[in-house]
Parts: C-alpha cells; structure tokens; sequence
C-alpha cells in the first residue's frame, strides 16, 4: 500500500475531456470502494469501471488513497450543498433542523457509496476523514450561534451542539438509510426531530 499522506497537490486537468475523465474515474471508484471497500478494490477495477487505460489514472491520481481523499471531499462538498439547499427557506432554526434531518437522510440513500467511502477512510487516512467532520462541524457551529443571537434557540454550547446533532444524524442514517433501504424515511426524519427539539425527559404542564 502507498503512503497514506499526500505528497502534494494533484494534477489539475487542462481541458473539458480531462475533467470529465477525471470525474468518470472518481465515479468508477465510488461504486467499486463504495461496494467491495478500500481494501478489495483495485485500480484495474477502478480503470476497468470507468473505461479509461490504466495508465490514465495516473494522469490524475498518484495511488488509491488519492482517489480515496478525494471522494471524501467529493461527499463533503455535495453534503453541505444538498443541506443549505434544503434549508434555504427555512422559517427559522427549528424548521432548519427539520428540514435538514429529511434531506440529510435522503442523501445518504441517495448516496450509500459515498457515505460508505467517508467510513472507510477512517481505515486510510485519518486525516481526511477528520477533516470531512470538522468541516461539516464548523458550517454548523456558526449556524447555531448565530440562531442563538437571533433567539431561535436558548443559549447553549453551539460547538458541543454541533457534534451532538451531527452524532445523531449520522447514526440514525446509517440505521435506517444505509442498513435499511425499505423503511419510509419521513417517520424516522420526524422521530429524530422531535428527539432534538423536544428531548426525551417527561412533559410537565405549568
């Protein structure tokens, strides 16, 4: 196995055609990690998958862990963009935790490969798979900061919240969107919305 750090930037495509090959490979290696994991697939599957000569990986990627590194930034930037998309009329931070629990969950359907490819580099580069959640933690820091200051939320540890709600999404995501491709997702979106807004301690009156 090469080394698991990067050794600098890789190749930036000069044309059109090579970013579309470029991305056929990083596609191609998103189903094959995605479905046999890191350690099984190969870059002549990877090759193979995408229709491209072994040789022009290398154009692109220097060994599987850059392709690896790479789908993980890929998952990290397709997240945020699906979820501020989802939450871009909300009505406000509450509606927002709603809303984005639902588009959350259908993204990780969407994408079962990409998100078993985030819990493989854990194995690969831990570094990389650190920086998908610190980067996601701190988008959502600031958001729930700034609801604080607009009194959508009560005042609280917006960073300790941050990781909290992170921890629960992912955890019912691998639950019922990765494990479970049946189950109507509303209900368990709803159920973990009410879990966050409400908690679980009893409903007392007055």
């Amino acid at each position: 196995m090469s080394s698991p750090h990067p050794a600098g930037p890789l190749p930036v495509p000069k044309t059109k055609r090579g970013e579309r090959t470029r991305q056929n490979i990083l596609d191609a290696a998103e189903r094959e990690i995605g479905v046999k994991g890191f350690a099984e697939a190969s870059i002549a599957a990877i090759t193979a998958e995408a229709d491209v000569a072994q040789g022009t990986f290398y154009l692109y990627f220097r060994s599987k862990e850059d392709v690896l590194r790479e789908l993980v930034l890929r998952m990290g930037r397709k997240l945020r963009r699906h979820l501020s998309l989802a939450i871009v009329d909300a009505t406000d931070r509450l509606d927002a935790e709603r809303r984005g629990l639902h588009a959350f969950l259908a993204f990780v359907r969407d994408n079962p490969n990409l998100y078993r490819v985030v819990a493989e580099s854990q194995f690969v580069d831990a570094a990389i798979h650190r920086r998908y959640y610190v980067d996601l933690a701190a988008t959502y820091t600031a958001s729930l900061a700034a609801a604080v200051s607009r009194n959508e939320l009560s005042a609280g540890h917006a960073e300790v919240r941050a990781w909290a709600l992170m921890g629960v999404a992912d955890m019912v995501g691998r639950r019922f969107a990765i494990w479970d491709q049946q189950t109507p997702l509303h209900d368990i979106a709803e159920a973990a919305y009410d879990f966050i807004a409400h908690g679980m301690g009893p409903h007392r009156n007055g």
